[in-house]
């Protein structure tokens, strides 16, 4: 039924304007009754950041920004849902049009500027469907007036932690102005200070929740070594590689690749990943990481699994290859397994770092 429905509603959604379309695809979720449950092979299964995961496949924060969804979405077979991103007080982001479909290069280009209802509505939704389980992370970002952003992040920390099963913490979205400059050290090490203290302090009241960083794809390998040593040593529970990036690849031949904003999809594959491996090596397996950039294939869901990843996540390969992906990937996950003779997912991740690092950089 999920096919059928993917294969009836694709059409209509890519005739509309994307942010209308991704509207749309937002009530069909709430009130279709077309939804069931998948099931996961138990070889899918992934434990990371202290929590268990059925399958390593994660929609990425920028779907559901407000927490409409996220059991619609596990219910579609996602291993996990990151809501958001969510700030403080709502905010409309920035004017429309803010999102944009390049259809020829199968990417899409965003320049929304954290629309959000805010915390308040988000978190009332998340409380209200807190004993339904499933593995719902949150995440976190800056109102683009606020004169402490630091103190945005922290309230947020407070906020949720009775009902994230994670955070990201989103200093990498180019769309806010001076948002990135967060991923300088002294200012990040300040940060992720501030945000482990409010971790550990609402923990207090109950566990630990995981706290992952998200970075740019678009860091200088001088800037990946000094945000990967703040995350070490403010001791946070995994990286994010990547966010949007601001590049533009020569082989773009849609006319909007012109547009301002963050571009995801296809195009953004090969650099996600090599940042991805990069950040790997640096880690030297303290911490998981989350590989999100072009997923659009079972293969390239595999390739991240071997850059480093021991999650990924994806959004705009849904808008190229609709609701099947999903399963595809889990599919060529399991032949992967096969192939390599091993038990585990964990045994393929990071096995191709090394080499990627020593390979041209993508252009």
């Amino acid at each position: 039924m999920i096919g059928l429905f993917d294969r009836l509603a694709r059409p209509l959604l890519r005739a509309l304007d994307p942010e209308d379309a991704h509207a749309l695809s937002l009530h069909a979720l709430k009130y279709a009754p077309l939804i069931r449950t998948v099931s996961n092979d138990q070889r899918l299964g992934v434990r990371a950041f202290g929590l268990n995961y059925p399958n390593p496949i994660g929609i990425a924060a920028g779907y559901d920004k407000g927490g409409d969804v996220p059991d619609a979405l596990l219910r579609l077979g996602f291993g996990f849902v990151e809501v958001g991103t969510v700030t403080p007080r709502p905010q409309p982001g920035n004017p429309r049009p803010r999102l944009f479909r390049l259809d020829a290069d199968e990417g899409v280009i965003n320049r929304l500027g954290f629309n959000s209802p805010g915390a308040d509505v988000v978190l009332a939704r998340l409380a209200a469907r807190s004993t339904s389980g499933g593995i719902v992370g949150i995440n976190v970002g800056a109102n683009r007036d606020t004169a402490d952003r630091g103190a945005d992040y922290v309230r947020l920390i407070e906020m949720f932690a009775p009902v994230a099963s994670y955070f990201a913490v989103n200093v990498s979205s180019p769309n806010t102005p001076g948002l990135r400059d967060l991923q300088q050290a002294r200012a990040l090490d300040d940060l992720l200070a501030r945000v482990i203290a409010a971790r550990e302090r609402a923990s207090l009241k109950g566990g630990a929740t995981p706290v992952l960083l998200k970075i740019a794809p678009d860091l200088t390998l001088s800037e990946l070594d000094d945000v990967v040593a703040v995350a070490r040593r403010r001791r946070v529970d995994g990286m994010i590689v990547g966010n949007t990036t601001i590049s533009r690849p020569a082989s773009l031949r849609d006319p909007k690749a012109k547009e301002a904003g963050g571009l995801s999809g296809k195009p953004v594959f090969r650099l996600a990943t090599r940042m991805l491996a990069e950040t790997f090596v640096r880690a030297e397996t303290v911490f998981p990481l989350i590989g999100v950039g072009g997923i659009d294939s079972g293969a390239a869901a595999v390739a991240k699994l071997r850059a480093g990843a021991s999650l990924v996540q994806l959004y705009s390969g849904l808008v190229f290859r609709g609701l099947g992906l999903i399963s595809e990937i889990k599919a060529e996950l399991l032949r992967a397994l096969e192939a390599s003779r091993v038990a585990s997912l964990s045994d393929l991740v990071g096995v191709d770092a090394p080499a990627i690092t020593g390979e041209q950089w993508p252009g």
